[in-house]
């Protein structure tokens, strides 16, 4: 009589081999060696983006718009033994678009990731009162230059598939108060994530949208550092702490 079969031994190794694929244990740091754009990436929600990207095992370029802030930034980031490199880049303008993406790919050959952070409020008031330099500065470096950053990577990216993750905010959803041309840039970021969504899976290239609540950082201060403010907006926003920059580094992970 033919015995079909496995060892016991044999047995116990290919279910552990199982086990492992089902949980993912099998696929240890499969962003290994991949490369990353990290947009205002020395401070805040960039910062802890770039920090835990890096943990697993990407290669990150890391921006800003000053030298001393890229330069801070990336010794941190390689005290901790992370592979981290970093320029300067005011996302508004082209040359320095071109730069960055020229950088990333002279020292890593591809750009597999790209996580847009920048943003700018200069701006606090009445919608009504809002100028023509305020709404082209908030649209120019929100939205526009989001695209355009995209559109000077989707050559590279298509090579080999990669990930955009576009950060937007709880403002695209509950606008907060006095922050009206902030809120409309941050609401056109999720038509601009639909859109370049359908367009680049042509080229394997997923996009996807971080919508942050409020988050402690340096620029959302004007929101919390009041406390009778920070009150109403957790009230408005029905939560009851301000959030982290490391609580979004950790939701990014799946998207990529």
């Amino acid at each position: 009589m033919l015995k079909v079969g496995l060892p016991l031994g044999a047995c116990a190794r290919s279910w552990k081999s199982v086990w492992m694929a089902s949980c993912g244990v099998a696929r240890r740091n499969p962003l290994a060696n991949k490369a990353a754009l990290v947009m205002a990436s020395t401070d805040g929600i960039g910062f802890a983006i770039a920090r835990r990207v890096a943990q697993d095992g990407v290669h990150v370029v890391v921006s800003n718009r000053k030298q001393q802030n890229v330069d801070q930034a990336v010794a941190t980031l390689q005290g901790e033994g992370l592979s981290v490199t970093g320029t300067v880049c005011h996302v508004g303008k082209a040359e320095d678009r071109e730069r960055l993406v020229a950088t990333a790919v002279k020292l890593h050959g591809d750009v597999d990731i790209l996580i847009y952070n920048a943003a700018v409020n200069p701006f606090f008031g009445n919608l009504m009162d809002v100028t023509k330099e305020v709404w082209d500065k908030i649209l120019d470096i929100n939205v526009k230059a989001t695209a355009l950053l995209t559109k000077a990577l989707v050559p590279e990216m298509a090579k080999r598939g990669g990930s955009i993750v576009i950060v937007s905010s709880v403002a695209a959803y509950s606008p907060f108060p006095s922050l009206g041309p902030y809120n409309v840039s941050k609401t056109a970021l999720l038509g601009l994530t639909k859109n370049l969504a359908t367009e680049l899976a042509q080229w394997n290239v997923r996009v996807n949208c971080l919508a942050p609540g409020l988050i402690k950082t340096s620029f959302s201060r004007m929101l919390w550092e009041d406390q009778a403010r920070e009150e109403s907006i957790k009230a408005a926003l029905q939560i009851k702490r301000i959030g982290k920059p490391e609580d979004c580094a950790g939701i990014v992970f799946p998207m990529l």
